[in-house]
């Protein structure tokens, strides 16, 4: 499997997705709950064995970080389900003819969003389950209709090859077309497959150097495709003076727990930490840094990038070491703790503002609110920001929220951002460069919308419509009609 995939072999691959993608986009929804329940059960069936690969391959603890990621991956393609069956995904909205029309006679005129076609989805590293084969990108790609090119990732082969089998045979067995789903692997045939025309849409999370080599591809292609990518973020976290003279203790040890958690693998660890001068939580920050016992990295790839990006942050004038974190094997590190005062950050190499993939974090302390102000200024634009603070600080917090709400697509108040549950209302995304396309979302029932698009169907008799759009609405759906909801 390292030495990808033949070139007769992925154009077999491509050609099968474009010729599902009609009858994938003409299934009732009933048909595609179908399809996504099936998976769902089948990963569960082989919850034992999967684990088991998993943690060969990615050093990642059994329980309960795989086990509990699996379940992830199993609800979200469930959830994917409730999302079809609720139906408003679809965006239905009818309007009919109306003579008296205020602009002039209008005609009858029906919208609905459709799949876009054949999906490119480049697994990650660091979510072996649930941001890799039967992820959410590829549960949201299939519940919209649309086949799935599976890009695997050399982090862990021999999983993506067993949970892609147990995918496709899920599939084809719940009835779905053959074509549906497949997997290939290598950087050249993921590149290949991006370029091609048969690809209507990518999606991808990793790191900012490859997604935005991968996006400009696709942006540059001769007819450009949307790509959505994960790539980056800083997650700053920002603690008041209140908050420190409330429960600073239990800030720093959630602080040293969140950005540690899985070896600082996640994208949404907090990689700067705001605390006000004179805070007096060093002594505590660095017991409970101390305390985390060394933990593996993904991969030998990922080690020598932390090692590496580790140096340069430890070398930035001005910087301190607060907890020297130590490599105890060749994949093995403790964690890392460095801080700064503001004013030096203020004219530090931006390069401290980048995100560190591993387990380390910066603590940069500030003189008053209007030196913090300039310091989040001058941060990326992340996934998440986060701000503890005491509800009698109206004032300070509104301050910091009319920056943090431009700079991030979640904001989080008195928690940590490194839970990243699979709901409704959940939004994983932001401004580049934590992804490429801030208006959409990678986690959620609103990650579906990244797959459709709309259209319009003018003056059309009931018997050629979208059933999605017919009178009498046959699939119950939650519709627009005449500019009114109906429930």
């Amino acid at each position: 499997m390292t030495q990808g995939i033949a070139t007769a072999d992925l154009e077999t691959i491509l050609d099968a997705a474009s010729s599902a993608a009609p009858a994938a986009a003409a299934a009732q929804p009933a048909e595609r709950i179908r399809w996504l329940t099936a998976v769902a059960d089948a990963l569960d069936t082989a919850a034992d064995d999967l684990v088991a690969l998993a943690a060969e391959e990615t050093h990642l603890p059994v329980t309960p970080r795989l086990r509990g990621e699996l379940r992830r991956t199993t609800f979200q393609l469930r959830l994917f389900g409730q999302v079809i069956a609720d139906g408003a995904y679809l965006g239905a909205d009818i309007d009919h003819a109306d003579l008296q029309w205020p602009m002039g006679p209008r005609p009858d005129i029906r919208r609905v969003q459709v799949p876009l076609g054949p999906v490119l989805v480049f697994a990650a590293s660091n979510f072996p389950f649930a941001f890799s084969v039967a992820g959410g990108d590829t549960a949201s790609a299939l519940a919209a209709g649309c086949p799935v090119v599976l890009k695997a990732h050399p982090g862990h082969e021999q999983l993506s090859a067993r949970t892609a089998h147990i995918v496709r045979a899920a599939l084809l067995d719940a009835g779905a077309p053959e074509g549906l789903f497949a997997m290939i692997s290598g950087v050249e045939a993921g590149v290949t497959a991006l370029k091609d025309p048969r690809i209507t849409a990518a999606a991808f999370t990793g790191s900012v150097a490859g997604g935005r080599a991968l996006f400009d591809i696709a942006v540059a292609r001769p007819t450009p495709i949307p790509f959505y990518g994960e790539l980056g973020s800083i997650n700053p976290v920002v603690v008041t003076p209140g908050a420190v003279a409330d429960r600073g203790s239990d800030i720093a040890r959630e602080y040293v727990a969140s950005f540690t958690l899985g070896a600082g693998q996640f994208c949404t660890k907090p990689g700067i930490l705001f605390l006000p001068e004179g805070h007096g939580l060093d002594e505590q920050l660095r017991q409970a840094v101390s305390s985390i016992p060394a933990q593996p990295l993904l991969n030998q790839r990922i080690a020598t990038g932390y090692e590496t990006r580790l140096g340069e942050l430890r070398a930035a004038a001005a910087v301190d070491t607060v907890v020297a974190g130590a490599r105890t094997d060749q994949l093995s590190f403790t964690p890392t703790l460095l801080a700064i005062p503001a004013k030096d950050f203020l004219v530090a190499d931006p390069g401290l503002r980048q995100e560190c993939f591993g387990p380390a974090s910066l603590v940069v302390t500030y003189h008053d609110q209007a030196e913090l102000h300039r310091a989040l200024a001058l941060l990326d634009p992340g996934l998440t920001a986060t701000v503890h603070g005491e509800q009698e600080e109206t004032g300070v917090v509104r301050a910091l929220l009319a920056i943090l709400n431009r700079q991030a697509g979640r904001l989080v108040w008195n928690e940590w951002p490194t839970g990243v549950t699979v709901s409704w209302a959940q939004h994983h995304g932001g401004p580049y460069p934590a992804t490429t396309a801030p208006t959409t979302t990678s986690v959620g029932a609103a990650a579906i919308a990244r797959f459709q698009r709309p259209v319009a169907w003018q003056g059309f008799p009931d018997a050629l419509l979208p059933e999605a759009l017919r009178e009498g609405n046959p699939w119950g759906l939650p519709r627009r009609v005449d500019g009114e909801r109906n429930s």
